[in-house]
């Protein structure tokens, strides 16, 4: 097999202790905004920072399946904002009684408040009917897509943008609304502003409603446990309670 050419290739190896630093500081101190967001518009070159992170997120076959539709306009904003409304409210009558009422206490969108709204897609159809990698498993143009949320997500945290992710929709009806064609799929709903606060620790956790897992009791080695159903119930203690 012919050796690939030297100027394809560039040096690897870690980088350096400060900027080992700054990706872990990012990826732990990300947090899903809904409240936070200041009005001042994100600068156009800011802007295109954060999409060419977005848009140098792993891809299977190289399809790079995304699209990127900003919304800035406060009427098309207020009009998606009306579809989370009455999609929340389904959701919040499916629980009754004290779960409910802190169901419908929680704040879980910035749509208005965000100066800047981004919906990320998925083109189904992008790279043809053979896609390198998609063969045996359709769905990794979606996973594609969500890599190219988080490298957005992780770029805006150190830009010191934040970024609430808005995933209670009547997506067909969404996908209407923004005039998607058929082969388009919505993946992530984003609301986009400057913040100068963040959580310390993730907002749903703070108010209560879950807390997070003990890494230790997610790994497993060679293969899945014979009493799974016995760790998840664990699990979801504690989850609910914190401990």
């Amino acid at each position: 097999m012919q050796a690939e050419p030297s100027h394809h290739l560039a040096q690897a190896g870690p980088f350096s202790e400060a900027e080992r630093v700054a990706v872990y500081r990012a990826i732990h101190s990300r947090r899903d905004v809904r409240n936070e967001f200041l009005p001042d518009p994100i600068p156009d070159a800011l802007l295109r920072r954060l999409l060419e992170a977005a848009h140098a997120a792993p891809s299977v076959g190289y399809m790079q399946p995304w699209n990127f539709v900003l919304i800035r306009e406060e009427e098309n904003r207020r009009a998606v904002h009306r579809i989370f409304h009455e999609a929340n409210i389904e959701a919040a009558d499916r629980l009754t009684g004290e779960i409910r009422l802190k169901y419908m206490g929680l704040k879980l969108e910035g749509i208005i408040k965000a100066p800047l709204n981004i919906c990320i897609t998925c083109d189904r159809k992008r790279g043809g009917d053979f896609v390198l990698g998609r063969t045996h498993n359709p769905a990794m143009d979606l996973y594609s897509a969500v890599c190219a949320v988080q490298n957005f997500w992780l770029a805006a945290r150190a830009e010191g943008v934040g970024v609430g992710w808005v995933s209670i929709f009547d997506h067909d009806r969404l996908s209407r609304h923004l005039g998607l064609p058929d082969s388009v799929e919505i993946i992530a709903y984003l609301c986009v502003g400057y913040v100068d606060q963040l959580y310390v620790r993730p907002e749903l956790a703070v108010k209560g409603w879950r807390q997070k897992l003990t890494l230790d009791r997610l790994i497993y080695d060679e293969r899945w446990p014979e009493h799974s159903h016995v760790l998840d119930f664990y699990r979801e203690i504690e989850c609910r309670t914190g401990s």
